[in-house]
């Protein structure tokens, strides 16, 4: 077995582990500081808006010996507006000026071939409506809207009303942080980048559900014993599927990775950057919020029961005893998921979940 699927299964058997759970603060308060800078960027930088949110118009020219610089630059003394050249793969131009109506593109078009030695009629232009634009972002938000009201429904039928609000709030931290990045970095913002961000909501959510229905096993009939508090058996759970979830995210990341940077940088196939980016970004901030935000919120929701309140007072209770009485290998915690083991009457330190006798987590693992 390899080092990573025997960790794997230490992880899931609760012989290691890390303390997701009990450092929930850190976690929370690295997450608000990223949000924060996105919003501030959203707020200071704004969107880069594509042509076909804005409106203007799309100019193809013939195969051409002309620089992209120059081409840009006899764009730009055209129309008044700043444009955007790519040569394409069969030394074609394209050009795309934003906010042009239809009169003026038709005289951009004349000044363009003139200025860049075309016949007026082999260039050709696309024009695009503000209107149009604005169609779509409609739509998109509404989508959006639809979307986010139906993941809620599901996970609360399917597990709970509390994870469900922590699945919502992880979906909007991973919405806010890509949406921050986009603003951060100046990248465009067209259809293919509306498709990104649908299509990361749906992967942080499948991350998400993976982790909670471990969850939903792990915790069944909790109450009945008097082992594991409701955090710790959420650390546990959530260390059990931790490989997998990274797994998942590493194999899902290495094609749009090859996309972003690869394509979109070093072969500079700039329209990859449209949904590369904000698919490398959400997935990887989808991968993060399900392993450090949504489990630890579901905890400190679920510790606001009565019943859990009670659990966790009858298993801080147990173990008083057990360490008054100075029994060992008894796996002990501070009831928030972090867990330590006992081996004398005043040997307890709180650190990482070992080994335990007889016990082992319900939840599904690798």
């Amino acid at each position: 077995m390899s080092k990573l699927g025997t960790l794997g299964a230490r992880l899931y058997r609760g012989e290691v582990g890390y303390d997701f759970v009990g450092k929930r603060m850190v976690w929370y308060a690295v997450s608000i500081l990223i949000t924060i800078t996105a919003i501030v960027a959203l707020a200071v930088q704004g969107l880069n808006m594509g042509i076909e949110f804005k409106g203007g118009a799309v100019f193809t020219t013939p195969k051409t010996n002309v620089s992209v610089s120059e081409a840009q630059h006899q764009a730009e003394e055209a129309s008044g507006h700043a444009a955007i050249v790519q040569k394409l793969g069969n030394d074609t131009l394209r050009i795309q000026i934003s906010e042009l109506d239809t009169d003026s593109a038709n005289g951009v078009k004349a000044q363009l071939a003139k200025d860049l030695g075309f016949k007026e009629q082999d260039v050709n232009a696309d024009l695009v409506g503000p209107s149009w634009g604005s169609q779509i972002a409609n739509k998109a938000w509404t989508g959006l809207g639809v979307f986010m009201v139906l993941v809620v429904i599901y996970l609360a039928i399917a597990f709970e009303w509390r994870m469900a609000v922590a699945a919502l709030i992880a979906l909007i931290h991973d919405l806010t942080i890509t949406v921050g990045v986009y603003a951060l970095v100046g990248f465009e913002v067209t259809p293919g980048t509306v498709i990104g961000l649908l299509t990361i909501l749906g992967y942080s959510l499948y991350d998400t559900v993976v982790v909670f229905d471990g969850l939903k096993e792990a915790s069944k009939d909790i109450t009945k014993q008097t082992r594991y508090t409701y955090s710790e058996m959420a650390n546990r759970s959530l260390n059990g599927t931790l490989v997998r979830s990274i797994n998942t995210t590493v194999v899902a990341l290495l094609p749009v990775a090859g996309l972003l940077f690869i394509g979109g940088g070093f072969l500079g196939a700039g329209m990859l950057n449209d949904i590369s980016l904000s698919l490398f970004v959400g997935l990887a901030a989808g991968a993060y919020s399900s392993i450090f935000i949504a489990t630890p919120l579901v905890a400190d929701l679920k510790e606001r029961d009565p019943k859990m309140i009670a659990l966790k007072k009858r298993v801080l209770a147990k173990r008083s005893a057990a360490a008054a009485k100075g029994e060992k290998d008894e796996e002990v915690g501070d009831g928030n998921g972090g867990a330590a083991r006992v081996t004398g009457p005043a040997a307890a330190v709180v650190g990482q979940p070992g080994p335990t006798r007889g016990a082992r987590p319900s939840g599904r693992g690798r």
